[in-house]
């Protein structure tokens, strides 16, 4: 989606989200295991990591819950062994949807969101078939209210930003994976408050929805997916069509 429906939406979706702390602190905790396995638990030599650990700092995860999931990467405490899978799909009206999980549990990741799906409107498709409609890309937003775009787009592409947005209430600055890190140290640096910092699939192609009810079940499916324990996240390549606006 696009302008004002699209940050509408993140903010909805952020604020159910947000509701549901255990979720969120359950999502950040596999995200710190799994980048301390890859990468060492050593935020200075580990960028995921450190991503991460802001991450949870800004989500009020307490540092006792952060230190446990990080040992558990690097193997000083006993833990689960968790795996990262992509499922690919469709919602109504043919929008795709990436569905990130973070799972101890392959065989029961794939069935509850094979059965969400089908149960919501929408269909799992076969690996590559939605997401060459998406890139990967690191992905910032900043509130308007925070900064003035000239400042904002000379400290991005300074750090090597892509791309920097002007959607009316909010920025969205984009940069390729490799300067993920270089682009969000850049931002803390200069004390840029950030809404969210992520990376995201990015839809490269748009599906237009031209009417209500099929947008609504689009979200609906979306926020279930969400609900489900090993789902991370959530893209869909939803555009609303011209002077259609979901309500607050």
């Amino acid at each position: 989606m696009s302008g004002h429906s699209k940050w509408a939406t993140i903010k909805r979706h952020k604020a159910a989200v947000d509701a549901k702390r255990g979720k969120i602190f359950s999502v950040i905790s596999k995200e710190l295991t799994l980048a301390a396995r890859d990468g060492g638990g050593d935020p200075e030599f580990n960028p995921r990591l450190r991503t991460l650990i802001q991450k949870a700092k800004s989500s009020n995860m307490p540092a006792d819950n952060v230190d446990r999931a990080i040992k558990k990467g690097t193997g000083e405490l006993p833990g689960v062994v968790y795996e990262e899978n992509l499922y690919e799909g469709y919602a109504a009206g043919g929008v795709g949807l990436i569905v990130e999980v973070t799972t101890d549990n392959k065989n029961r990741s794939a069935s509850e969101v094979r059965s969400t799906m089908s149960k919501n409107g929408g269909n799992l498709a076969g690996v590559g078939a939605v997401s060459f409609q998406f890139d990967r890309k690191g992905q910032f937003i900043i509130e308007a209210e925070k900064i003035d775009e000239e400042t904002l787009m000379e400290i991005a592409i300074e750090a090597g930003a892509e791309d920097i947005k002007n959607e009316g209430d909010h920025f969205e600055v984009i940069c390729p994976i490799g300067d993920y890190d270089k682009v969000s140290q850049e931002l803390t640096a200069k004390e840029v408050e950030l809404a969210s910092a992520e990376l995201m699939y990015l839809p490269n192609v748009l599906v237009p929805v031209e009417d209500i009810e099929t947008a609504r079940k689009v979200l609906h499916l979306i926020q279930v997916l969400e609900d489900l324990e090993d789902v991370k996240a959530v893209h869909s390549n939803m555009e609303l069509a011209e002077g259609l606006e979901l309500e607050e």
